[in-house]
């Protein structure tokens, strides 16, 4: 019976499918089109991770693709162009409208210097094209130069060149109409042509000032998903309207400076938290001031969610109820750590957690400004859209923080709302509660209390270590602000331990790799990003300024591509108007973690397996046509 089913419900899909390809004609060109597809080499996966709101930086390696438009120009133009031009040719690829401006200020740019420079960024494009069909350049390219680009990349010699006299004819007409607008074009084509898929590996808010410009850049991109981090999923909570969130979004920025983020790109005023905080502190500057405020907001609201979660198994963290405001002191473990702060007016010795009237008005307008900002909203639907708790990718599994483990190296089982968790099944949980936490209409608040503990509990798969919020607030002591790391962090470099996470998510080959995010890499100190006999890839893209002196670069970037994977080590950007004047690039040095012994082709990756369900589905629709069972409809 069930057989029967199935075969009624084959035969339903073929006549739909039916009536996208109406005869046998049809059915076959699309058969020999997709299995040439298949032997295509694979397209360049770009993978980042840590980007921390330093968009320049961000802007830059995206631009030249980790330095792969580089490697690129140079091999095509090695003996034939200078140092110095090729690295001209680079900027106006990564940012031809400000060169272009910049170039017509310092010299005379003539319809001769448009056409060979128009001829090389061409043959450019033309070789990096080779490994995609036709058809997708021709998708890739802008609408309005579709024609003419297509033209140029494929026009060819013949005995009489009348090929050639035609290209020069379309160039001529270009150059005389259009020059900049075709060339900004081109410089874009071949800027998507370098890399096939983008891969964010968590971790776009904080630190820097321009995380919303980042995501602007990222709404734009053709083809990319992200795999949320920590500090994504504090701001995705906040936008939720997760009162504790919304104070530790807040908290981040006035800290680190990010206030160009939150005040100027999402429009969220700070002016009721800042004259509540003048009147307490009166002494202080407005911005220190506001933070004093905010922190004691932080810790009365995670303390209230502490207490309603018990589960969360957060207790540790409660420690204003432990302040002598008269020794100024906290104690913490049976030991008394003096504090740096003194003043503490908003905060009851006899219901510490109790937020005051003011307090309660400040984070009730905190809450409609997160809620009610359009931007804001429209950049988490993004990061919903596109992301996930990890991903599984042409075989390497995707995540930013880590797989919690226990002391033996084993999956820790976690138990949250009254269910115990561990492995993948902790993440796919975590990603559903995360996403009912914004969609669902009535946003239940244990939802919302989760979005701070995969921000910063214990056993997070997004954070894996014991956060000392507190103690970094108002402690100098450094061995009290030490946080104890999740076991997987010393289990990762092991590589039984990372071939029994990739079999937890269903990979089983041995050219499996878990790509993670989350920890810098402290070159200085001799760490390498390789672990695990290169089963496991820390890509903390250290764009973050703040990291530089601790890791040494400014991070890593991994590229994936048809001959294997490689990692790239750069050096710190200092700004896209210094690129543009001197033709800077970044310097990134290139480590070959694994080279295919083959080429690796589209049938090997997923869309290649996808592409071959469509192939059989076909074939089927095919014999179905020859044996009369289904009518061509042409």
């Amino acid at each position: 019976m069930a057989e029967a089913k199935m075969t009624e419900n084959n035969q339903k899909y073929l006549r739909l499918l039916a009536e996208k390809y109406p005869s046998v004609r049809s059915v076959t060109r699309e058969i020999i089109n997709m299995n040439a597809i298949l032997n295509l080499p694979k397209g360049t996966e770009h993978f980042m991770s840590d980007l921390h709101g330093e968009y320049e930086a961000f802007c830059h390696i995206l631009n030249n693709c980790s330095g792969v438009i580089r490697e690129k120009v140079e091999r095509l133009f090695e003996g034939v162009l200078s140092k110095e031009e090729i690295r001209e040719i680079c900027t106006l690829i990564y940012y031809p409208a400000d060169k272009m401006r910049l170039l017509k200020k310092e010299r005379e740019i003539d319809a001769d210097w448009y056409r060979m420079t128009l001829e090389r960024m061409l043959e450019i494009a033309r070789a990096l094209s080779s490994k995609y069909t036709r058809s997708k350049v021709r998708k890739a390219m802008p609408e309005d130069y579709a024609y003419i680009i297509d033209e140029l990349l494929h026009a060819q010699r013949d005995e009489d060149d009348n090929q050639v006299l035609y290209h020069n004819s379309i160039l001529d007409t270009v150059i005389s109409l259009s020059a900049d607008d075709f060339l900004i074009s081109l410089a874009g084509l071949i800027k998507r042509l370098a890399v096939d898929r983008l891969h964010i590996v968590g971790d776009i808010f904080d630190r820097g000032d321009s995380a919303d410009k980042i995501l602007d850049l990222l709404l734009t991109h053709h083809s990319l998903d992200i795999e949320w981090g920590n500090h994504d999923i504090l701001w995705m909570g906040a936008a939720a309207g997760s009162e504790v969130c919304i104070a530790a979004v807040v908290r981040n920025c006035l800290h680190y400076n990010g206030l160009r983020t939150l005040e100027g790109g999402y429009g969220v005023s700070l002016r009721s938290l800042t004259l509540f905080a003048e009147r307490l502190y009166p002494d202080r500057v407005p911005m220190q001031a506001a933070l004093a405020a905010i922190k004691v907001i932080l810790f009365k609201t995670e303390g209230q969610l502490i207490r309603r979660n018990p589960g969360f198994d957060m207790d540790d963290r409660l420690l204003l109820d432990k302040i002598d405001l008269k020794a100024h002191t906290v104690t913490i473990d049976g030991k008394a750590y003096p504090l740096n702060e003194t003043e503490f007016p908003t905060v009851d010795t006899e219901n510490p957690y109790e937020l005051t009237d003011g307090e309660r008005e400040v984070i009730a307008d905190l809450r409609a400004a997160f809620t009610g900002s359009a931007k804001l909203q429209k950049h988490i639907q993004f990061l919903y859209d596109k992301g996930s708790m990890y991903r599984v990718y042409n075989g390497n599994l995707l995540y930013h923080g880590c797989v919690p483990l226990d002391e033996n190296g084993e999956f820790r089982t976690v138990r949250l709302f009254g269910e115990a968790y561990s492995g993948k099944a902790l993440f796919d949980m975590a990603e559903e509660t995360a996403r009912n936490a914004f969609f669902r209409r009535h946003k239940r608040q244990q939802e919302l209390d989760f979005m701070w503990y995969l921000c910063c509990g214990e056993n997070s798969p997004l954070n894996g270590r014991k956060t000392k919020g507190f103690e970094h607030a108002y402690l100098d002591d450094a061995a009290a602000k030490q946080e104890k790391k999740n076991p997987y962090y010393q289990f990762y470099y092991e590589q039984e331990v990372c071939d029994k996470i990739l079999a937890e998510f269903g990979l089983h080959s041995d050219t499996a790799h878990i790509v993670n995010g989350h920890t810098p890499v402290r070159t200085v100190k001799g760490e390498l990003p390789i672990r695990a006999g290169g089963k496991l890839l820390v890509i903390d893209g250290g764009f973050c300024k703040n990291y530089h002196a601790t890791t040494g670069i400014a991070g890593y970037t991994l590229i994936y591509n048809s001959h294997g994977l490689r990692l790239k080590a750069h050096q710190p950007f200092r700004s896209i108007d210094e690129a543009v004047r001197e033709n800077v690039d970044i310097h990134s040095g290139s480590e070959i973690v694994e080279t295919e012994r083959r080429r690796v082709m589209v049938y090997a990756t997923d869309d290649g397996d996808a592409l071959q369900s469509e192939i059989a589905d076909l074939c089927l629709l095919l014999e179905m046509y020859r044996q009369g069972k289904i009518t061509p409809a042409e």
